[in-house]
């Protein structure tokens, strides 16, 4: 058993470690939305889906000679493909959505070495119990589980922090190769022994599973990959896409697939089931609390841990319903055909059938139906059957409530790949001014004063005393000025622009275009040169001449997470080349969760220039606390700005934190817990 448990945890690993490697080495290909990751799980679940049909269509079809056979030719096929680094002529040439573009480049670079991983679970245990009739695999299914599990824990600290992504491909190639060594000699000892694989043919199975059995196999994996995606995009919408939240989430689903399947005590419904009942309603109500912005402290250990709490009774419940090992296959394919579903419904079928993140309130109301469907039929006591009833009607009632009653707050709400955008009226009272507010996910990105003749007065980050204002203003003192900004939002800083100024905004969404225009007057009223580029602004100014801008702009969030792409060496590096001589480069850097000073003083030092930061805690309601990184050619701006009573802070480049590149980036060390 040692050799099938050592080739199959080699393959556990490999099949997870991959993920946040791959992911993370296409995200800035892609705007760094939350959304990449989504996209790129879902690709991992339906190969999977695609690796457990070979493995079922194998044992039952092919003679064990031929299953050798042809699987000894996918693992000398898919060693052609290696190593897994995807070719830059994959980035995306012009704005829009980019899931389909997203799925090939991953069918390019790892589709065949995971097909291949993924085969290896359900393959080597049907291959295992055949040579050993009697014999019970599901300790193998708990090896793989554990394999997976310290892929993903050793990603964030033993493998981010000190490889690059290119070296981190490079090994897992190099790794891949041990494990097609070692799954050929297996899979030549079964071609080669064929007749004693034949024998499970003879055992009494039992009567095929039913209909109903196979639909509670895929319906309850479905629920558990849904929660799964969906939790892991409302937390790292709001935080960042990194690779430390994206295998927190999957790591605590993977671990309740090992303690269910290693013993089957280890679920005890009079456990599980009342602290299901405490975590579904204990997320609803996260979900919309404080409007959406629940602190990082109890959104990461509520939503894990209630994601932990209700895969344990997912994947419980469908490991009581664990087949004869003849059904082995059967069984692992239903459980992937599930787990795809989910991510289906989460990355593809959402963002185009909902105009808001509906994904994780469904997902948990479909939950708490599954499960009451599952006591009605199974247990014996009404109260309790009665009672998971009510139950779930109750959740999904409080679900349906808190979603419209957040929805009317809103005047227009409208999503695609790259998040939601939603448009809300503040009313005048006697504490507010009347404004209009852009939401991107659960952060105002931008407002306009609808006030008479207040249209054109910069809000929110924006105003006079931000450190954009000031340089805005000191700018002034030429006749005419190139600006360019990274990130549209609302189209705020259009009321800098004079009659005789030139603006280029850089915006990767067309959805805040047509919103920014359709909603807000600032670009209408813009009296000077304003144009958009769309499309990835890094992409879209490696391609451009220089554009001499006397001040750049970088604003670029989606929410409260900023894309990782935008702050690095190379980054900066076409920054400064499309800055005239003189020119400033402003960073936006607020944020809840994220120290990102260090980050841009980091940058700033690689390129010899002084960095400086500029805070401003306004006392105006429509204007925000803001933090600006303002970079520069000589310190003889910033000297004016010191004598303009700015609290303007020198920031030098830390020693201890190292230069964020395209190919190196660690956002674990900057969280603020």
């Amino acid at each position: 058993m040692w050799l099938y448990g050592a080739v199959i945890a080699l393959s556990a690993f490999l099949l997870f470690e991959v993920q946040p490697v791959i992911g993370k080495m296409i995200l800035p290909w892609f705007g760094g939305s939350a959304a990449v990751w989504t996209t790129t799980l879902m690709f991992f679940q339906i190969t999977l889906l695609a690796g457990y049909v070979y493995a079922y269509w194998s044992i039952r079809y092919l003679s064990p000679r031929m299953q050798g056979v042809i699987h000894l030719a996918l693992l000398v096929t898919s060693l052609v493909l290696l190593p897994i680094v995807p070719s830059p002529a994959w980035k995306p040439l012009e704005a829009g959505d980019p899931t389909w573009r997203i799925l090939m480049v991953l069918a390019a670079s790892v589709g065949l070495p995971y097909f291949i991983l993924s085969t290896t679970g359900p393959l080597l245990q049907a291959w295992y119990v055949a040579a050993h009739p009697g014999a019970i695999p599901y300790r193998l299914f708990a090896i793989s589980n554990t394999g997976s599990m310290l892929a993903l824990l050793s990603f964030p600290f033993a493998v981010e922090p000190f490889l690059t992504s290119h070296t981190q491909a490079i090994s897992w190639s190099v790794a891949y190769v041990l494990f097609a060594v070692i799954c050929g000699v297996v899979a030549a000892g079964i071609a080669k022994n064929s007749k004693s694989v034949e024998r499970v043919e003879l055992e009494d199975a039992g009567p095929p599973p039913s209909f109903g059995l196979l639909a509670f196999w895929t319906a309850l994996p479905a629920c558990a990959s849904a929660l799964l995606l969906a939790i892991t995009n409302h937390i790292t919408q709001n935080i960042a896409p990194i690779p430390f939240l994206w295998v927190l989430t999957l790591s605590v689903y993977l671990l309740s697939f090992i303690l269910c399947f290693e013993n089957e005590r280890v679920y005890y419904r009079p456990v599980f089931l009342p602290l299901l009942a405490v975590a579904l309603p204990a997320m609803s109500l996260a979900i919309y609390a404080s409007s959406g912005n629940v602190g990082i402290n109890v959104a990461v250990p509520l939503f894990a841990g209630g994601l932990f709490v209700c895969c344990m009774v997912w994947h419980g419940e469908v490991a009581r319903l664990k087949p004869h090992p003849r059904y082995l296959t059967r069984f692992y394919l239903m459980l992937a055909l599930g787990g795809a579903i989910g991510g289906l419904f989460v990355a593809v079928a959402a963002p185009h059938l909902f105009s808001t993140y509906v994904e994780l309130p469904v997902s948990l109301a479909a939950c708490s139906a599954l499960i009451a469907g599952i006591l009605w039929r199974q247990s014996p006591y009404s109260t309790i059957r009665v009672a998971a009833v009510f139950f779930a009607l109750g959740l999904a009632v409080l679900l349906a409530y808190s979603h419209i009653h957040n929805q009317n707050q809103f005047l227009a709400s409208v999503r695609n790949f790259y998040g939601v955008l939603r448009v809300t009226n503040q009313l005048d009272d006697t504490e507010n001014s009347p404004m209009r507010k852009l939401v991107n996910g659960t952060i105002v990105h931008g407002s306009q004063l609808t006030g008479p003749g207040m249209n054109r007065e910069p809000t929110s980050y924006y105003g006079h005393k931000s450190g954009i204002g000031r340089i805005m203003a000191l700018a002034d003192q030429r006749t005419h000025v190139r600006v360019g900004v990274v990130g549209l939002g609302a189209g705020v800083l259009a009321t800098y622009c004079r009659t005789t100024d030139e603006f280029r905004f850089y915006e990767i969404n067309p959805l805040d275009v047509a919103v920014a225009k359709r909603y807000f007057t600032f670009l209408k009223d813009c009296p000077g040169d304003c144009k958009i580029v769309p499309g990835d602004a890094r992409l879209q100014m490696e391609r451009q001449p220089p554009q001499n801008f006397d001040i750049l702009a970088v604003d670029a969030f989606s929410s409260d997470a900023i894309p990782i792409h935008l702050l690095t060496r190379e980054a900066f590096a076409v920054y400064i080349r499309h800055l005239a001589p003189d020119g400033i480069l402003a960073v936006h850097v607020s944020n809840r969760y994220l120290d990102l000073v260090p980050i841009v003083a980091r940058d700033a030092a690689e390129f010899e220039r002084p960095a400086f930061e500029l805070s401003d805690n306004p006392e105006e309601d429509y204007l925000s606390n803001s933090t600006w990184m303002l970079v520069g050619g000589d310190t003889h701006l910033f000297v004016l700005l010191g004598f303009q009573g700015a609290p303007v802070i020198r920031r030098g480049a830390p020693q201890k934190l190292r230069t964020w590149t395209d190919d190196y980036s660690n956002l674990f060390q900057i969280l603020r817990w």
